[in-house]
């Protein structure tokens, strides 16, 4: 039977469909990326995986071009059932956590889905739970008979919205339940006449909704007070990380500090502030070495300044203004839902969030326009293409098999191997930490210590000065040593073994100076610790040893 012109039309428009489908959920998978080899924090394969499959939403979508151009009108509709396929898996995965079917991705937490921990997990859920309200609303409002695709969207979106009413709850996230509610809150009031209900009620029952009014205000503030309180050492942590980053900003305004030196500028801020004096005893007890700023607005300010940031937040606006225009406002409460997270958490620094970040704002400007959706591409596969390059996974998961020598304490081995792999590592500050610790143990003092200086640009954990001003002990760079070790102080004063350190410092017969040495066994005993332990026992007991020595 011969085909007609309809039917071949129609059927380069479905492959044009399916081609655009499988482009944009193989980016969107991104998220679901995992590798067994390398640790689950470590996101080098997420950006490997992400530099693959660039490549093949590449091709699919030029093919999609070529075939139809009615193809092309169906990008945003293929990201938003995209997000919420990926949603319904990161659900489920998180379902089996909770109910022992599966393991969890950190130990100290039961539900992580495919990500590390759970805050970044339940800030994806918080980020496809508007998408997914908008179209089970938008569907439920059809009256007539549905078609089977609106019938299988409808039942689709309403499934994976009830899972994620479950399972957002038990990541125990706060900053991701303010971006459900809000994004929430914004789908709802766009798709509901709120305005003329709200006006007609205010002029019918003026006395009752003033007492409305009220009452929502007290269980707001008290919702608010009850959430801080959950984890009150949490959120006073993050208001200290703020203020540190703040005045990071500050400093460097216009100019910043350069991409990816964002613990750089923080460890030293940190110093300063702790150096003064003028803090108090919570700031010393939540103060810790980040490695985000738990902040994508300081982040971003403090790595690229405030002008860049500004266009930024343009942009955003920008793409919001052209989505509720087009209506996408499921699109849209993704992107507020995102926003609102990233105020207290770090969405940007993991690959498959920030994918699906881009692919949001993209849905909300692409329609019609091939060009514009060709420009999407072209930036997609240059991205794609610089991080299939210079991906560190093959390094990392070297790096991951090498340390378990480190770890059995086969520092000769470890060391060779870290040789190795320094040239494609050398701008990860955990990595060459161990490598100077290798050094370190094997009394190589003068190379640890060149190298963990250079790990002080990538990291801000006081450990580093603590190892350097051994190095510098250890070879009678006595001066340096001291200097070192006070700057671990003020950089987390919270610590007791840079003052232990300190003491033996102080003990040390080409360096004796006792009143130092007790001041330092004084802090040593009586310094209150975040968590005791058996090191911390043993501390005392050897500067109360090396008192009566002294003595």
């Amino acid at each position: 039977m011969k085909m007609t012109r309809i039917q071949f039309l129609r059927i380069k428009t479905q492959a044009s469909i399916a081609l655009i489908s499988i482009g944009v959920i193989g980016l969107l998978s991104t998220v679901c990326a995992y590798s067994f080899y390398i640790p689950a924090g470590d996101t080098s394969y997420q950006w490997l995986w992400c530099g693959w499959v660039s490549i093949i939403f590449t091709v699919c979508v030029l093919l999609a071009v070529g075939l139809s151009a009615k193809g092309v009108h169906f990008f945003y509709h293929s990201v938003i059932w995209g997000l919420i396929l990926m949603g319904g898996i990161e659900a489920v995965w998180g379902l089996r956590q909770i109910y022992g079917f599966a393991t969890s991705n950190h130990s100290l937490y039961a539900v992580t889905g495919s990500f590390y921990n759970p805050g970044p997990y339940s800030g994806y859920l918080a980020l496809v739970f508007p998408v997914c309200l908008y179209e089970w609303l938008r569907l439920n409002a059809i009256k007539k008979q549905r078609t089977w695709e609106e019938s299988v969207g409808y039942y689709l979106s309403f499934g994976v919205l009830l899972l994620l009413v479950c399972v957002l709850p038990a990541g125990m996230s706060r900053s991701a339940w303010l971006a459900s509610i809000f994004s929430g809150v914004f789908v709802c009031s766009v798709h509901y006449p709120w305005r003329n209900w709200l006006k007609k009620a205010w002029k019918e029952y003026h006395g009752k909704a003033v007492v409305a009014l009220l009452l929502l205000s007290v269980i707001l503030i008290t919702g608010g007070i009850g959430i801080y309180h959950l984890k009150a050492d949490s959120a006073k942590g993050r208001l200290f990380m703020w203020k540190i980053s703040s005045l990071a900003v500050v400093k460097k305004p216009i100019s910043a500090y350069g991409i990816g030196n964002f613990v750089y500028a923080y460890g030293q801020e940190q110093e300063k502030y702790f150096a003064k004096g003028s803090y108090d005893e919570d700031e010393e007890r939540v103060a810790g070495s980040p490695e985000y700023a738990f902040n994508e607005y300081l982040q971003v300010a403090i790595e690229y300044g405030i002008p860049f940031l500004f266009v930024v937040l343009l942009v955003i606006a920008f793409c919001l203004w052209k989505g509720s225009g087009e209506g996408r406002i499921g699109l849209c409460g993704g992107i507020i839902a995102v926003l609102v997270f990233a105020f207290s958490s770090y969405p940007m620094q993991i690959p498959g969030f920030a994918v699906t970040f881009y692919f949001l704002l993209a849905a909300c400007v692409i329609g019609r326009s091939k060009i514009m959706l060709l420009f999407f591409i072209s930036i997609i596969t240059l991205l794609g293409t610089y991080y299939w390059k210079y991906n560190q996974y093959d390094a990392c998961k070297n790096w991951h098999r090498s340390k378990m020598l480190y770890n059995i304490g086969a520092y000769q081995s470890a060391k060779e191997e870290y040789e190795k792999l320094y040239s494609e590592l050398k701008n990860r500050g955990a990595f060459l930490f161990e490598y100077g610790y290798c050094l370190h143990k094997l009394k190589q003092y003068d190379n640890s210590a060149i190298v963990l200086e250079e790990a002080m640009k990538h990291s801000c954990d006081p450990m580093l000065l603590n190892i350097i001003g051994k190095n510098y002990q250890a070879v009678g760079k006595y001066e340096k040593a001291e200097g070192s070790l006070i700057r671990s102080t003020h950089r987390l004063p919270g610590r007791i073994y840079p003052y232990y350190l300190l003491a033996k410092l102080y003990a040390e017969p080409e360096y004796q100076q006792p009143e130092k040495l007790k001041r330092m066994v004084e802090v040593v005993l009586t310094k209150e610790p975040k968590v005791q332990s058996t090191a911390i026992k043993e501390m005392r007991v050897e500067v109360k040893k090396l008192l009566k020595q002294i003595n």
